[in-house]
């Protein structure tokens, strides 16, 4: 189970083609070609006592249908099959984005602003001696409940 998740988040973008035993880039007639091709060989009604035969099919199926429909196919030659989970969660106009804002500098940018932010902010907030966190001049007020639902409201004055 680990292996099968590792292999489906792999960013490569070569497992499927090496199911349907083609090089990255092959042709849409290639991959028509030899998916016919194996698809007889591993078809379940000519292997009825062969579970794996069937499990194989089901994959060379599932690389058929990503590497023929063009979106999913840019998708992983670019990302891998991370950037076709990545399509499935957030939209396949999404991954571009979603990546973008993975990578290691668009990270190291956020912690900058952030950065920024918070210098500015404090030096705003200092003028001098002021505190940045003032504590009340009413702080010594208590509010009470009494148990009937009258509220009695006192000051330490």
């Amino acid at each position: 189970m680990a292996e099968q998740r590792q292999r489906a988040l792999s960013t490569s973008g070569e497992a499927l083609y090496g199911i349907l035993a083609l090089e990255k880039g092959a042709t849409h007639d290639e991959i028509k070609k030899s998916y016919r091709k194996l698809a007889l060989k591993y078809h379940p009604d000519k292997n009825p006592d062969n579970p794996e035969a069937a499990e194989k099919f089901k994959e060379i199926n599932s690389a058929h249908a990503t590497l023929t429909d063009l979106s999913k196919r840019n998708i992983y030659d670019k990302y891998g099959s991370l950037g076709l989970y990545v399509a499935e969660q957030f939209g396949e106009e999404n991954v571009n984005t979603y990546f973008m804002l993975s990578s290691w500098w668009a990270k190291i940018l956020h912690v900058c602003i952030r950065l920024c932010l918070v210098i500015f902010v404090s030096f705003l907030c200092l003028d001098g001696e002021t505190p940045i966190v003032l504590q009340p001049t009413n702080a010594t007020e208590k509010t009470q409940l009494i148990g009937d639902s009258h509220r009695s409201y006192h000051t330490d004055s």
